[in-house]
Parts: C-alpha cells; structure tokens; sequence
C-alpha cells in the first residue's frame, strides 16, 4: 500500500529564519508516523523526547520510555486500524530548539478505507542536540 500521507510542506517564509530546524522537525514527525504504523515501539520511543506529554482523551498523561512498549498498540480505538497517515502537518511556530505543528492524522483498516481523523498538536523539541516529540495534544482517544 503507498503512503496516504500528504507531502511536507514547504518551509514557509516567516519560518526561513529556521529552515534546519523545522526540516529536523519534519524527518521526526516522519520516522514517528513510520515507527507507529510499524507497531515498533523502539522506533516510536526513539522519535520522542521525555518527559513526553499527551493530552487526549480529557487526560494529561506524562509519558517515560518504559511507557512506550508494545501494549500502545492494544486499546480499543485501534482494534479495526491499520495504519495512520498525515492529512496536514503545517508549522505554527519555529525557533532554534522547538517547532510546534498543527496537524491532522487520519486512521486507515487494513483494507485503506478510513476509521477517523483528528486534529492535533504536536511539539519537537531539541534535547541534548537531538529532535524528538515531546508533546501531543489530540482529540483522539
């Protein structure tokens, strides 16, 4: 099946000024979506920077690695999915150590006919010289 995902954007100019940045934002956003349609709870923990935090579901819930293991992948809201793709990814804000993004991802069954979609937050933040998400706030359950 080829990737639903919409392409990058193009860096906007008001963004010029951290073009480097926001295309590192980009390739994590990327290798998270990659890692979560695997089902590669390594992959996925190494997109992230920790403490990660998810909003979603009217709960804030502070994420370690060891919280990114094979079970996220069990709840209920993914027993028909197969896979998630980007519907859009746009940068909200761009600086030397964060990229923040307005995002909305849909949920695909196995057969590609689509579950649901939902808008989202995501943050990518620069830890120790290195991208990863550190945040998300979604709609989803």
């Amino acid at each position: 099946m080829t990737d639903p995902s919409v392409p990058r954007p193009p860096v906007r100019a008001e963004h010029a000024a951290f073009a480097a940045q926001v295309l590192a934002a980009q390739d994590v956003l990327d290798a998270f979506m990659t890692s979560w349609n695997a089902r590669d709870a390594d992959g996925v923990r190494a997109s992230f920077n920790f403490p990660h935090v998810r909003f979603a579901s009217g709960k804030v819930r502070v994420m370690s690695p060891e919280d990114v293991n094979d079970r996220m992948y069990a709840g209920r809201s993914l027993t028909e999915w197969g896979r998630s793709a980007w519907l859009r990814r746009e940068v909200i804000h761009a600086g030397a150590d964060k990229v923040q993004f307005d995002t909305r991802f849909a949920r695909f069954r196995p057969d590609g006919s689509q579950i649901s979609a939902f808008d989202s937050i995501y943050i990518v933040t620069l830890q120790d010289g290195r991208w990863g998400v550190q945040g998300r706030s979604s709609y989803a359950p």
